[in-house]
């Protein structure tokens, strides 16, 4: 490559990373706000159905991931209550109580399940 070419090649690569960089800045933006509006319509608003109660100060992504015996027990009683669903994680939340995030189910999303394992709401 003559040193002509590369001097007429640089302008584009330039221009290439200008744009590269402004394509990242633009997604990385529209995920963040994404998820916040998400976080957001989970907290409250119209679509949200409620049964039961829900933890005074729980938010999404509150609490504490956790496995074994007491999250065993937290899904099956999740279950019980609203079959077919897919649990993919059980919190355990600041009251000592627990929130069963569950998938591939039309409604609830989050149930909450007592110290004592009974199912005392969820919300959408």
């Amino acid at each position: 490559m003559s040193f002509r070419q590369l001097a007429r090649s640089i302008p584009a690569r330039k221009t290439a990373v200008a744009i590269a960089i402004v394509a990242f800045a633009i997604i990385s933006f529209s995920s963040v706000t994404g998820v916040l509006r998400a976080q957001k319509l989970a907290q409250s608003g119209p679509n949200q159905r409620v049964e039961g109660r829900v933890p005074e100060n729980w938010r999404p992504g509150t609490g504490t991931i956790i496995t074994g015996e007491a999250a065993d027990r937290a899904k099956a009683a999740a279950l019980v209550k609203y079959p077919g669903g897919t649990v993919n994680r059980v919190l355990k939340l600041s009251d000592g109580s627990y929130a069963v995030h569950m998938i591939k189910i039309r409604w609830p999303h989050h149930v909450f399940v007592s110290k004592n394992f009974e199912v005392t709401g969820s919300i959408g």
